[in-house]
């Protein structure tokens, strides 16, 4: 069976993702269906709007394939890996730009790549089980797919903080800091999918289905988001978390020491930069940038063995300390690529 379920029904095109034992994690295949009937769906004027949803199973979707990326740094040079980022990164894009209302129902563990696929949708509906994420630092690569953009333009600080913790957000913390356009019941989705199938509004259609939203939990620390993650520079935050001696801070503080220093710098050149980029296009020639470089460095391979594969929850990070990660090596990945492996959009 296919492992993205492709549908026509009455005003809407769907895309059900279906790889469940996997989480639904996006393989080049998935990638390139997805692709392939957007552009179709584009030009058929009986599509109106497009769904995005996942099949059956716990989570939307947990990223994209992390053991074959993984594979291909160790195996060929990145040379499989940049090829899955060049071809996912377009879709994103697509999505992005896409004329059609596009509607996704981040119904559970949504991360990674799943961002990349829900985040360009004009409608976002987050529900109680909603766990949205980009916990890229844990493994040495960088908070990808358009996250860059994503997180730069969040309120006070929650980008950063989301960038460098790695720290999962519910579906009301979801719908409070603008990462979900919308909130219902899980039991209601069903019915908000039919109606906006048979051609009703998208947004009215989940107006009238939202529900009383549970209070953020996250809102009770928004300030001390907003001053402790104010710097661009990486040890001017840590010192800001090891200055306050709340229960708070130190819980951040040990998180943070827990992540690929080099992807932490990464993550905050990149939100930076990000606010410079003129469109969402100029922030996916940055990201390929980075994930052609940081696929190959010594991080992301152990970052993965470490927490993915073995399991043992130790990576040893290259270089170990923030202090290591010179400026040289920060403006490496971020230097343009040559000119025949810029990364460009369908």
């Amino acid at each position: 069976m296919s492992e993205v379920l492709i549908t026509r029904d009455c005003a809407a095109g769907i895309l059900s993702l279906n790889r469940p034992k996997a989480i639904h994690a996006l393989t080049r295949e998935m990638v390139r269906e997805m692709t392939a009937a957007l552009l179709a769906w584009r030009e058929d004027p009986a599509v109106h709007t497009v769904i995005i949803d996942h099949a059956e199973g716990r989570g939307f979707c947990a990223g994209g394939d992390i053991n074959l990326l993984r594979q291909s740094a160790l195996e060929d040079g990145g040379e499989a890996g940049r090829r899955f980022f060049y071809e996912e990164y377009q879709l994103n894009h697509l999505l992005f730009t896409y004329p059609k209302p596009v509607v996704a129902f981040m119904d559970g563990i949504t991360m990674g790549g799943g961002v990349g696929i829900s985040q360009p949708a004009r409608f976002r509906v987050a529900t109680k089980h909603t766990r949205l994420a980009m916990p890229e630092t844990g493994i040495g690569l960088f908070p990808d797919v358009g996250g860059g953009w994503y997180l730069a333009r969040l309120p006070g600080r929650i980008g950063q903080y989301l960038a460098l913790t790695g720290a999962r957000f519910d579906g009301a913390e979801c719908l409070w800091s603008g990462l979900a356009t919308h909130y219902l019941d899980s039991e209601t989705l069903a019915d908000a999918k039919q109606r906006i199938v048979h051609g009703h509004e998208p947004g009215g259609v989940l107006s009238s289905l939202s529900t009383t939203v549970p209070a953020p939990r996250i809102e009770a620390n928004a300030l001390r988001i907003a001053r402790h993650f104010s710097a661009y520079r990486y040890e001017d935050i840590l010192a800001s978390l090891d200055a306050d001696d709340s229960e708070w801070a130190a819980k951040e503080l040990a998180a943070l020491r827990t992540k690929s220093p080099q992807t932490c710098k990464v993550a905050l050149r990149e939100l930076r930069d990000s606010l410079t980029c003129a469109d969402f296009a100029a922030e996916m020639v940055m990201e390929y940038r980075i994930a052609a470089r940081v696929l190959t460095l010594p991080d992301f391979a152990e970052g993965v063995r470490a927490l993915i594969v073995d399991k043992t929850n130790d990576p040893k990070w290259n270089p170990s300390t923030p202090e290591g990660v010179t400026d040289g090596l920060i403006d490496s990945i971020f230097a343009p690529l040559p000119a025949d492996e810029e990364w460009k959009p369908l």
